[in-house]
Protein backbone atom coordinates (compact mmCIF):
# COMPACT_ATOMS: atom_id res chain seq x y z
CA UNK A 1 0.00 0.00 0.00
CA UNK A 2 2.87 2.23 0.51
CA UNK A 3 3.87 2.21 -2.95
CA UNK A 4 0.70 2.01 -4.92
CA UNK A 5 -1.04 4.26 -2.82
CA UNK A 6 0.53 6.89 -0.10
CA UNK A 7 3.30 7.98 0.12
CA UNK A 8 4.58 6.06 -2.61
CA UNK A 9 1.58 7.70 -4.79
CA UNK A 10 2.92 11.38 -4.17
CA UNK A 11 6.20 10.94 -5.91
CA UNK A 12 4.66 10.41 -9.99
CA UNK A 13 2.27 13.24 -8.59
CA UNK A 14 5.17 15.64 -8.19
CA UNK A 15 7.02 14.56 -11.36
CA UNK A 16 3.85 15.37 -13.21
CA UNK A 17 3.52 18.79 -12.05
CA UNK A 18 6.74 19.43 -13.05
CA UNK A 19 6.57 18.06 -16.41
CA UNK A 20 3.11 17.51 -17.56
CA UNK A 21 4.22 14.93 -20.28
CA UNK A 22 5.53 12.66 -17.36
CA UNK A 23 1.37 11.61 -17.30
CA UNK A 24 2.04 9.15 -20.09
CA UNK A 25 4.77 7.79 -18.51
CA UNK A 26 3.36 7.42 -15.33
CA UNK A 27 -0.17 6.58 -16.01
CA UNK A 28 -2.72 4.69 -18.19
CA UNK A 29 -3.49 7.94 -19.85
CA UNK A 30 -1.48 6.83 -23.20
CA UNK A 31 -3.54 3.62 -24.15
CA UNK A 32 -6.80 4.58 -22.65
CA UNK A 33 -9.83 5.89 -25.09
CA UNK A 34 -13.05 7.14 -24.12
CA UNK A 35 -15.91 5.58 -26.81
CA UNK A 36 -18.83 8.18 -25.87
CA UNK A 37 -22.28 8.65 -27.42
CA UNK A 38 -25.51 10.23 -27.02
CA UNK A 39 -27.39 8.21 -28.47
CA UNK A 40 -29.03 10.07 -31.14
CA UNK A 41 -27.74 7.78 -33.73
CA UNK A 42 -27.64 4.51 -33.17
CA UNK A 43 -26.84 1.62 -36.05
CA UNK A 44 -29.68 1.48 -38.08
CA UNK A 45 -31.92 2.01 -35.12
CA UNK A 46 -32.20 6.01 -34.57
CA UNK A 47 -32.21 8.09 -31.77
CA UNK A 48 -32.48 5.50 -28.80
CA UNK A 49 -31.06 7.33 -25.86
CA UNK A 50 -28.05 6.97 -24.14
CA UNK A 51 -29.30 3.79 -22.03
CA UNK A 52 -30.14 1.81 -25.07
CA UNK A 53 -26.56 2.92 -27.01
CA UNK A 54 -24.77 1.81 -23.99
CA UNK A 55 -24.64 -1.87 -25.31
CA UNK A 56 -22.78 -0.74 -28.54
CA UNK A 57 -20.40 1.29 -26.80
CA UNK A 58 -19.52 -1.77 -24.32
CA UNK A 59 -19.01 -3.66 -27.40
CA UNK A 60 -16.78 -1.09 -28.88
CA UNK A 61 -14.59 -0.90 -26.13
CA UNK A 62 -14.35 -4.39 -26.20
CA UNK A 63 -13.54 -4.23 -29.75
CA UNK A 64 -10.39 -1.74 -29.26
CA UNK A 65 -9.00 -4.28 -26.41
CA UNK A 66 -8.87 -7.63 -28.25
CA UNK A 67 -7.78 -6.22 -31.52
CA UNK A 68 -5.79 -3.00 -30.80
CA UNK A 69 -4.94 -3.51 -27.02
CA UNK A 70 -6.27 -0.42 -26.08
CA UNK A 71 -8.23 0.20 -23.05
CA UNK A 72 -11.29 1.82 -23.46
CA UNK A 73 -14.25 3.09 -21.35
CA UNK A 74 -17.93 3.10 -23.09
CA UNK A 75 -19.94 6.12 -21.45
CA UNK A 76 -23.04 7.68 -22.33
CA UNK A 77 -24.39 11.47 -22.25
CA UNK A 78 -27.57 12.18 -20.98
CA UNK A 79 -27.86 15.47 -23.25
CA UNK A 80 -28.14 15.90 -26.94
CA UNK A 81 -27.04 19.89 -26.28
CA UNK A 82 -24.08 20.01 -28.62
CA UNK A 83 -22.66 22.92 -26.25
CA UNK A 84 -22.84 20.63 -22.78
CA UNK A 85 -21.23 17.58 -24.84
CA UNK A 86 -18.30 19.26 -25.80
CA UNK A 87 -17.77 21.07 -22.46
CA UNK A 88 -18.09 17.36 -20.63
CA UNK A 89 -15.66 16.01 -23.30
CA UNK A 90 -13.25 19.10 -22.55
CA UNK A 91 -13.54 18.31 -19.15
CA UNK A 92 -12.96 14.58 -19.25
CA UNK A 93 -10.27 14.89 -22.01
CA UNK A 94 -7.52 14.92 -19.31
CA UNK A 95 -7.57 11.56 -18.33
CA UNK A 96 -7.45 10.03 -21.68
CA UNK A 97 -5.20 9.46 -24.45
CA UNK A 98 -7.62 9.89 -27.57
CA UNK A 99 -11.57 10.48 -27.90
CA UNK A 100 -13.75 7.90 -30.53
CA UNK A 101 -17.02 9.65 -30.63
CA UNK A 102 -20.02 6.81 -31.61
CA UNK A 103 -23.44 7.54 -33.08
CA UNK A 104 -24.09 11.30 -32.47
CA UNK A 105 -26.04 12.56 -35.22
CA UNK A 106 -25.69 14.70 -38.03
CA UNK A 107 -25.15 17.73 -38.47
CA UNK A 108 -24.51 17.70 -34.58
CA UNK A 109 -21.91 15.58 -34.95
CA UNK A 110 -19.69 17.67 -36.91
CA UNK A 111 -20.15 20.72 -35.03
CA UNK A 112 -19.18 18.39 -31.76
CA UNK A 113 -16.23 17.30 -33.53
CA UNK A 114 -15.04 20.69 -34.69
CA UNK A 115 -14.44 22.14 -31.83
CA UNK A 116 -13.49 19.15 -29.67
CA UNK A 117 -10.45 18.89 -31.93
CA UNK A 118 -9.99 22.63 -31.89
CA UNK A 119 -9.55 22.32 -28.29
CA UNK A 120 -8.02 19.58 -27.14
CA UNK A 121 -4.31 18.35 -27.99
CA UNK A 122 -5.78 14.45 -28.08
CA UNK A 123 -6.72 12.66 -31.34
CA UNK A 124 -10.45 13.07 -31.39
CA UNK A 125 -12.00 10.55 -34.22
CA UNK A 126 -15.65 10.27 -35.08
CA UNK A 127 -15.70 6.89 -36.15
CA UNK A 128 -19.14 7.00 -37.78
CA UNK A 129 -17.51 9.17 -40.21
CA UNK A 130 -13.78 8.17 -40.71
CA UNK A 131 -13.65 5.06 -39.87
CA UNK A 132 -16.47 4.26 -42.72
CA UNK A 133 -14.73 6.48 -45.42
CA UNK A 134 -11.53 5.19 -44.67
CA UNK A 135 -12.57 1.27 -45.18
CA UNK A 136 -14.97 2.60 -48.42
CA UNK A 137 -11.97 4.20 -49.99
CA UNK A 138 -9.96 1.33 -49.52
CA UNK A 139 -12.51 -1.16 -50.98
CA UNK A 140 -13.04 1.46 -53.96
CA UNK A 141 -9.21 1.39 -54.71
CA UNK A 142 -9.88 -2.61 -55.30
CA UNK A 143 -12.80 -2.21 -56.69
CA UNK A 144 -11.63 -0.23 -59.31
CA UNK A 145 -8.87 -2.34 -60.01
CA UNK A 146 -11.49 -5.45 -59.89
CA UNK A 147 -13.62 -3.69 -63.25
CA UNK A 148 -10.61 -2.09 -64.82
CA UNK A 149 -10.92 1.38 -64.49
CA UNK A 150 -8.63 4.14 -63.60
CA UNK A 151 -9.97 5.31 -59.91
CA UNK A 152 -9.46 8.97 -60.52
CA UNK A 153 -12.36 8.57 -63.24
CA UNK A 154 -15.18 6.82 -61.39
CA UNK A 155 -18.15 8.73 -61.60
CA UNK A 156 -19.38 8.35 -58.31
CA UNK A 157 -22.89 8.52 -56.56
CA UNK A 158 -23.05 8.77 -52.68
CA UNK A 159 -26.51 8.23 -51.02
CA UNK A 160 -26.64 10.06 -47.69
CA UNK A 161 -25.65 12.93 -47.20
CA UNK A 162 -25.44 12.37 -43.31
CA UNK A 163 -21.97 12.03 -40.67
CA UNK A 164 -20.72 8.75 -43.11
CA UNK A 165 -21.64 9.78 -46.17
CA UNK A 166 -20.24 13.58 -45.74
CA UNK A 167 -16.87 11.83 -44.36
CA UNK A 168 -17.00 9.56 -47.30
CA UNK A 169 -17.68 12.28 -50.22
CA UNK A 170 -14.99 14.31 -49.01
CA UNK A 171 -11.95 11.67 -48.33
CA UNK A 172 -12.84 10.47 -51.60
CA UNK A 173 -12.15 14.09 -53.10
CA UNK A 174 -8.83 14.18 -50.96
CA UNK A 175 -7.82 10.33 -53.17
CA UNK A 176 -8.33 11.66 -55.99
CA UNK A 177 -12.24 11.23 -57.25
CA UNK A 178 -13.55 14.52 -58.93
CA UNK A 179 -16.88 13.52 -60.13
CA UNK A 180 -19.26 12.56 -57.27
CA UNK A 181 -22.67 13.39 -56.51
CA UNK A 182 -24.41 13.32 -53.44
CA UNK A 183 -28.09 12.71 -53.13
CA UNK A 184 -30.25 12.70 -49.59
CA UNK A 185 -34.12 12.17 -49.29
CA UNK A 186 -35.20 14.98 -51.37
CA UNK A 187 -32.61 13.71 -54.38
CA UNK A 188 -29.10 15.38 -55.72
CA UNK A 189 -27.73 18.08 -53.62
CA UNK A 190 -26.76 21.43 -55.46
CA UNK A 191 -24.99 24.41 -54.44
CA UNK A 192 -27.05 27.17 -53.85
CA UNK A 193 -29.65 25.65 -52.45
CA UNK A 194 -31.46 27.71 -49.76
CA UNK A 195 -33.23 24.61 -47.98
CA UNK A 196 -29.81 22.71 -47.15
CA UNK A 197 -28.51 23.11 -43.97
CA UNK A 198 -24.95 24.36 -43.59
CA UNK A 199 -23.47 20.77 -43.46
CA UNK A 200 -25.33 19.79 -46.79
CA UNK A 201 -24.61 23.48 -48.68
CA UNK A 202 -20.90 23.36 -47.37
CA UNK A 203 -21.03 19.40 -49.22
CA UNK A 204 -22.57 20.82 -52.24
CA UNK A 205 -20.38 23.38 -53.41
CA UNK A 206 -17.56 20.66 -53.51
CA UNK A 207 -19.75 18.36 -55.38
CA UNK A 208 -21.87 17.51 -58.61
CA UNK A 209 -19.72 19.11 -61.00
CA UNK A 210 -21.71 18.17 -64.44
CA UNK A 211 -24.33 20.57 -62.23
CA UNK A 212 -27.04 17.88 -61.83
CA UNK A 213 -30.78 18.36 -60.46
CA UNK A 214 -33.32 15.90 -59.68
CA UNK A 215 -33.71 12.34 -57.51
CA UNK A 216 -31.00 9.21 -57.47
CA UNK A 217 -31.93 8.42 -60.65
CA UNK A 218 -30.62 11.10 -62.51
CA UNK A 219 -27.79 10.56 -60.70
CA UNK A 220 -27.34 7.39 -61.35
CA UNK A 221 -27.34 7.43 -65.31
CA UNK A 222 -24.04 6.66 -66.70
CA UNK A 223 -22.77 6.54 -63.50
CA UNK A 224 -19.49 3.78 -62.29
CA UNK A 225 -20.44 4.04 -58.49
CA UNK A 226 -22.86 3.47 -56.18
CA UNK A 227 -22.12 4.48 -52.62
CA UNK A 228 -25.00 3.59 -49.89
CA UNK A 229 -25.37 4.85 -46.48
CA UNK A 230 -28.48 5.07 -46.44
CA UNK A 231 -31.89 3.11 -46.42
CA UNK A 232 -33.00 0.20 -47.32
CA UNK A 233 -34.39 -0.71 -50.73
CA UNK A 234 -33.20 2.96 -51.78
CA UNK A 235 -31.91 0.77 -54.88
CA UNK A 236 -33.43 -0.85 -56.96
CA UNK A 237 -32.49 -3.35 -59.90
CA UNK A 238 -33.78 -0.63 -62.83
CA UNK A 239 -31.38 1.98 -60.95
CA UNK A 240 -28.30 -0.58 -61.56
CA UNK A 241 -29.59 -1.60 -65.47
CA UNK A 242 -29.09 2.44 -65.82
CA UNK A 243 -25.25 2.61 -64.26
CA UNK A 244 -22.43 2.06 -66.86
CA UNK A 245 -20.94 -1.61 -67.42
CA UNK A 246 -18.84 -2.70 -64.68
CA UNK A 247 -20.70 -1.30 -62.37
CA UNK A 248 -19.70 -0.85 -58.84
CA UNK A 249 -22.43 -0.97 -55.73
CA UNK A 250 -21.52 -0.54 -52.10
CA UNK A 251 -25.07 -1.27 -50.26
CA UNK A 252 -24.04 -0.30 -46.65
CA UNK A 253 -27.29 0.30 -45.02
CA UNK A 254 -27.71 -1.69 -41.96
CA UNK A 255 -29.19 -4.47 -40.83
CA UNK A 256 -30.91 -4.51 -44.13
CA UNK A 257 -28.78 -2.96 -47.48
CA UNK A 258 -30.06 -0.70 -49.96
CA UNK A 259 -30.04 -3.51 -52.40
CA UNK A 260 -29.42 -7.34 -51.69
CA UNK A 261 -26.32 -8.56 -53.52
CA UNK A 262 -28.18 -11.05 -56.07
CA UNK A 263 -30.90 -8.40 -56.97
CA UNK A 264 -27.82 -6.33 -57.68
CA UNK A 265 -25.84 -8.94 -60.02
CA UNK A 266 -28.63 -9.83 -61.40
CA UNK A 267 -29.25 -6.39 -62.81
CA UNK A 268 -26.17 -6.10 -64.05
CA UNK A 269 -23.62 -5.55 -61.15
CA UNK A 270 -20.18 -6.81 -61.59
CA UNK A 271 -18.91 -6.16 -57.66
CA UNK A 272 -20.99 -5.91 -54.29
CA UNK A 273 -20.13 -4.60 -51.18
CA UNK A 274 -22.83 -4.11 -47.99
CA UNK A 275 -22.08 -3.86 -44.61
CA UNK A 276 -23.25 -7.09 -43.49
CA UNK A 277 -20.63 -10.29 -42.14
CA UNK A 278 -23.16 -13.13 -44.22
CA UNK A 279 -22.12 -11.30 -47.22
CA UNK A 280 -18.80 -10.99 -49.14
CA UNK A 281 -17.02 -7.84 -49.04
CA UNK A 282 -18.00 -6.93 -45.72
CA UNK A 283 -16.90 -2.75 -45.00
CA UNK A 284 -16.59 -2.73 -41.66
CA UNK A 285 -15.40 -0.15 -39.40
CA UNK A 286 -13.78 -2.30 -37.49
CA UNK A 287 -11.08 -2.70 -40.49
CA UNK A 288 -10.20 1.32 -39.60
CA UNK A 289 -10.43 1.95 -36.10
CA UNK A 290 -8.32 -0.26 -33.62
CA UNK A 291 -5.38 0.51 -35.80
CA UNK A 292 -5.90 4.38 -36.62
CA UNK A 293 -5.71 4.60 -32.46
CA UNK A 294 -2.50 2.25 -31.67
CA UNK A 295 -0.54 4.49 -34.42
CA UNK A 296 -2.00 7.57 -33.55
CA UNK A 297 -1.42 6.80 -29.30
CA UNK A 298 2.10 5.17 -30.36
CA UNK A 299 3.72 8.51 -31.21
CA UNK A 300 0.96 11.05 -29.39
CA UNK A 301 -0.71 12.68 -32.17
CA UNK A 302 -2.71 15.42 -31.44
CA UNK A 303 -5.52 14.84 -34.39
CA UNK A 304 -6.02 12.52 -37.15
CA UNK A 305 -5.17 14.29 -40.13
CA UNK A 306 -6.16 13.73 -43.73
CA UNK A 307 -2.86 12.45 -44.85
CA UNK A 308 -3.36 9.92 -41.72
CA UNK A 309 -6.74 8.68 -42.84
CA UNK A 310 -5.44 8.52 -46.29
CA UNK A 311 -2.83 6.22 -45.07
CA UNK A 312 -4.54 3.94 -43.34
CA UNK A 313 -7.29 3.31 -46.54
CA UNK A 314 -3.73 2.33 -48.24
CA UNK A 315 -2.62 0.16 -45.54
CA UNK A 316 -6.15 -1.72 -45.84
CA UNK A 317 -6.60 -1.70 -49.64
CA UNK A 318 -2.93 -3.35 -49.59
CA UNK A 319 -4.19 -6.08 -47.59
CA UNK A 320 -7.06 -7.81 -49.03
CA UNK A 321 -7.01 -10.96 -50.89
CA UNK A 322 -3.80 -11.93 -49.22
CA UNK A 323 -5.68 -13.13 -45.41
CA UNK A 324 -8.48 -15.94 -44.56
CA UNK A 325 -10.85 -13.33 -46.99
CA UNK A 326 -9.59 -14.89 -50.18
CA UNK A 327 -7.82 -13.67 -53.27
CA UNK A 328 -10.70 -11.76 -54.32
CA UNK A 329 -12.04 -9.86 -51.78
CA UNK A 330 -11.44 -6.31 -52.11
CA UNK A 331 -11.02 -5.82 -48.43
CA UNK A 332 -9.30 -7.69 -45.82
CA UNK A 333 -10.99 -9.49 -42.75
CA UNK A 334 -10.91 -7.91 -39.71
CA UNK A 335 -8.99 -10.82 -38.24
CA UNK A 336 -6.20 -10.64 -40.71
CA UNK A 337 -2.71 -11.12 -38.84
CA UNK A 338 -1.32 -8.49 -40.24
CA UNK A 339 -3.92 -5.54 -40.59
CA UNK A 340 -4.15 -3.83 -37.04
CA UNK A 341 -0.12 -3.56 -37.20
CA UNK A 342 0.07 -2.34 -40.55
CA UNK A 343 -2.62 0.17 -40.33
CA UNK A 344 -1.18 1.62 -37.21
CA UNK A 345 2.48 2.29 -38.34
CA UNK A 346 0.86 4.09 -41.90
CA UNK A 347 -0.87 6.19 -39.10
CA UNK A 348 1.71 6.51 -37.17
CA UNK A 349 3.97 7.52 -39.95
CA UNK A 350 1.29 9.45 -41.94
CA UNK A 351 1.42 11.24 -38.43
CA UNK A 352 5.64 11.90 -37.74
CA UNK A 353 5.79 13.39 -41.34
CA UNK A 354 2.50 15.26 -41.16
CA UNK A 355 3.99 17.48 -37.96
CA UNK A 356 1.28 16.52 -35.63
CA UNK A 357 3.34 13.60 -33.58
CA UNK A 358 4.06 14.80 -29.73
CA UNK A 359 6.68 12.00 -29.61
CA UNK A 360 9.44 11.43 -32.11
CA UNK A 361 10.67 7.54 -32.86
CA UNK A 362 12.60 6.39 -35.57
CA UNK A 363 11.15 3.45 -37.81
CA UNK A 364 12.81 0.81 -35.68
CA UNK A 365 11.57 2.40 -32.11
CA UNK A 366 7.82 3.08 -33.89
CA UNK A 367 7.69 -0.68 -34.86
CA UNK A 368 8.36 -2.00 -31.60
CA UNK A 369 6.26 0.31 -30.03
CA UNK A 370 3.37 -0.65 -32.14
CA UNK A 371 4.09 -4.57 -31.62
CA UNK A 372 4.80 -4.10 -27.81
CA UNK A 373 1.14 -2.85 -27.64
CA UNK A 374 -0.36 -5.44 -29.77
CA UNK A 375 1.35 -8.00 -27.70
CA UNK A 376 0.57 -6.90 -24.06
CA UNK A 377 -3.39 -7.17 -24.96
CA UNK A 378 -2.98 -10.62 -25.93
CA UNK A 379 -3.19 -8.98 -29.61
CA UNK A 380 -1.34 -11.85 -31.04
CA UNK A 381 -2.69 -12.27 -34.71
CA UNK A 382 0.43 -10.32 -36.31
CA UNK A 383 2.76 -12.87 -34.51
CA UNK A 384 0.23 -15.82 -34.45
CA UNK A 385 1.15 -16.70 -38.00
CA UNK A 386 1.72 -20.11 -39.72
CA UNK A 387 4.12 -21.05 -36.41
CA UNK A 388 0.71 -20.80 -34.27
CA UNK A 389 -0.05 -24.69 -35.62
CA UNK A 390 -0.54 -26.38 -32.07
CA UNK A 391 -0.54 -25.41 -28.28
CA UNK A 392 0.67 -28.63 -26.36
CA UNK A 393 2.39 -31.91 -26.18
CA UNK A 394 5.56 -32.70 -28.19
CA UNK A 395 4.32 -31.53 -31.62
CA UNK A 396 3.76 -28.11 -30.32
CA UNK A 397 7.25 -28.09 -29.01
CA UNK A 398 8.91 -29.69 -32.22
CA UNK A 399 7.24 -26.57 -33.88
CA UNK A 400 9.13 -24.42 -31.54
CA UNK A 401 12.56 -26.19 -32.32
CA UNK A 402 11.80 -26.14 -36.10
CA UNK A 403 11.22 -21.95 -36.13
CA UNK A 404 14.89 -21.90 -34.06
CA UNK A 405 16.45 -24.30 -36.51
CA UNK A 406 14.81 -21.90 -39.37
CA UNK A 407 15.85 -18.62 -37.94
CA UNK A 408 19.50 -19.98 -37.13
CA UNK A 409 19.90 -21.46 -41.18
CA UNK A 410 19.41 -18.16 -42.10
CA UNK A 411 21.15 -16.27 -40.07
CA UNK A 412 18.75 -14.18 -38.38
CA UNK A 413 19.18 -16.08 -34.85
CA UNK A 414 22.61 -17.53 -33.18
CA UNK A 415 22.07 -21.17 -31.83
CA UNK A 416 22.85 -19.71 -28.61
CA UNK A 417 19.90 -17.49 -29.07
CA UNK A 418 17.86 -20.54 -30.30
CA UNK A 419 18.66 -22.56 -27.37
CA UNK A 420 17.84 -19.88 -24.64
CA UNK A 421 14.32 -19.54 -25.66
CA UNK A 422 14.01 -23.04 -25.78
CA UNK A 423 15.09 -23.41 -22.68
CA UNK A 424 12.48 -20.91 -21.32
CA UNK A 425 10.11 -22.66 -23.17
CA UNK A 426 10.76 -25.65 -21.76
CA UNK A 427 10.87 -24.23 -17.87
CA UNK A 428 7.29 -22.88 -18.34
CA UNK A 429 7.28 -20.12 -20.39
CA UNK A 430 4.16 -20.16 -22.18
CA UNK A 431 4.99 -17.84 -24.73
CA UNK A 432 5.62 -18.66 -28.42
CA UNK A 433 9.08 -18.64 -29.91
CA UNK A 434 8.84 -15.37 -32.29
CA UNK A 435 7.34 -13.57 -28.90
CA UNK A 436 10.04 -14.02 -26.72
CA UNK A 437 12.63 -13.78 -29.44
CA UNK A 438 11.17 -10.11 -29.41
CA UNK A 439 11.06 -9.86 -26.00
CA UNK A 440 14.63 -11.09 -25.73
CA UNK A 441 16.13 -8.13 -28.10
CA UNK A 442 17.00 -11.17 -30.73
CA UNK A 443 14.82 -10.11 -33.48
CA UNK A 444 13.18 -7.34 -34.42
CA UNK A 445 9.42 -6.92 -35.60
CA UNK A 446 10.03 -6.88 -39.51
CA UNK A 447 12.76 -9.70 -39.37
CA UNK A 448 10.32 -12.35 -37.87
CA UNK A 449 7.45 -11.35 -39.55
CA UNK A 450 9.80 -11.35 -43.52
CA UNK A 451 10.74 -15.18 -42.23
CA UNK A 452 7.40 -16.09 -41.08
CA UNK A 453 5.80 -14.65 -44.24
CA UNK A 454 8.18 -17.20 -46.76
CA UNK A 455 7.04 -20.54 -47.53
CA UNK A 456 8.22 -22.84 -45.12
CA UNK A 457 8.16 -20.03 -42.34
CA UNK A 458 6.74 -22.33 -39.92
CA UNK A 459 9.82 -24.37 -40.10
Amino acid sequence: MALLYTPGVAEPCREITLRREAVYEYTGKGNLVAVISDGTAVLGLGDIGPEAGLPVMEGKALLFKEFAGIDAVPLVLGTKDPAIIISTIKALAPSFGGINLEDISAPRCFEIEKALQEALDIPVFHDDQHGTAIVVLAALTNAAKKVGKEFSTLKTVVNGAGAAGTAITRLLLAAGLSDVTVCDREGILNAGDSKLNSAMAELASVTNPRGLSGDLATALAGADVFIGVSAPGALTGDHVKSMAPGAVIFAMANPDPEIRPAEAKAAGAALVATGRSDFPNQINNVLAFPGVFRGALAVRARRVTQPMKLAAARAIAALAGTGPEGPDAIVPSAFHRELVFQVALAVASAALADGVADRKLDRSLLVQTIQEGLIEAGAHRTLRTRHHLAQAGGASRRIQERIGEGLVRIGFLTQEQSDEILVLQASGDKRLFGEIALALGFLDFDTLIDYLRRPGGSA
